[in-house]
């Protein structure tokens, strides 16, 4: 039985067979072929890959944000058509509108829901308390620091209640200081609100610490290179002998 075939047993997310290709037949490009990958649900999976081996690709066909040229993307048994199939998605520039507060930010998260005005204020306030930023609630993007504009995005995504977070280098202009705090805070949160999480990075290391599992994509030829399960117990230490070899085995699979 193959590591797809064991995981899609119980799978919550599928791609199936999944490629794109952009532009025509004959001068178009493919960025993604014959992708098979089953994910649980709650799981922490992250895909890590050299540029232009089709990582954002495959977030936004999860998305429902792009369609797939051929194969297809399921949830929870049903065919992905579109967004709005409890995808929240945050990506690496946080996107906050500038006019509004953070509270106002995280309010929008939850616009068409059926929450009351007052329900939608206690979760906008239970929001502001998970992330930490209570204090910061009616200050604007611009007087926010770009961690805290990130957590606001988090927030945004989380106010949505979305079954699955969708995540591009949700951290990559962050120094490396504040890209830490981030992943442990985003761990906190996961362990708090048990999300399916989908996880975009260009770091082995970040990879190690919040995933289960890490997929690797390669551009030549175009496919899932590895799936590796990560079994080493939260919190990671990054300096042990068990999280290094992890580390050269992935970075000696993208050398490859």
């Amino acid at each position: 039985m193959t590591n797809f075939e064991t995981n899609a047993q119980s799978a919550y997310i599928e791609f199936r067979n999944v490629g794109k290709r952009f532009g025509s037949q004959d001068n178009g490009f493919i960025v993604l072929e014959d992708i098979n990958i089953g994910i649980k649900r709650n799981e922490f999976v992250s895909i890590v890959g050299r540029s232009g081996c089709g990582k954002t690709t495959l977030l936004n066909i999860a998305a429902g944000l792009v369609a797939a040229s051929s194969g297809e993307t399921v949830i929870a048994g049903k065919k992905v058509d579109g967004p709005g199939q409890g995808q929240g998605v945050v990506f690496q520039q946080h996107a906050l509108f500038p006019w509004l507060t953070a509270a106002g930010n995280i309010e929008f998260g939850c616009r068409s829901s059926n929450l009351s005005k007052a329900e939608k204020k206690q979760l906008v306030h239970q929001l502001l308390e998970l992330i930490g930023l209570a204090h910061a609630a009616n200050s604007y993007p611009r007087e926010l620091s770009g961690g805290m504009q990130q957590r606001v995005a988090i927030a945004r995504a989380l106010a949505m209640d979305p079954e699955i977070l969708v995540m591009d280098e949700p951290f990559g202009a962050l120094d490396e200081l504040t890209r830490i705090e981030l992943q442990d805070e985003l761990l906190r949160i996961w362990e708090v609100k048990k999300k399916t999480v989908l996880f975009v990075t260009h770091s082995i290391n970040e990879a190690l610490v919040l995933s289960d599992r890490i997929i690797v994509l390669a551009p030549h030829p175009l496919g899932v290179h590895m799936d590796i399960e990560v079994t080493l117990p939260r919190p990671r230490d990054r300096t042990t002998p068990q999280f290094n070899a992890l580390y050269k085995q992935i970075w000696e699979g993208l050398s490859s």
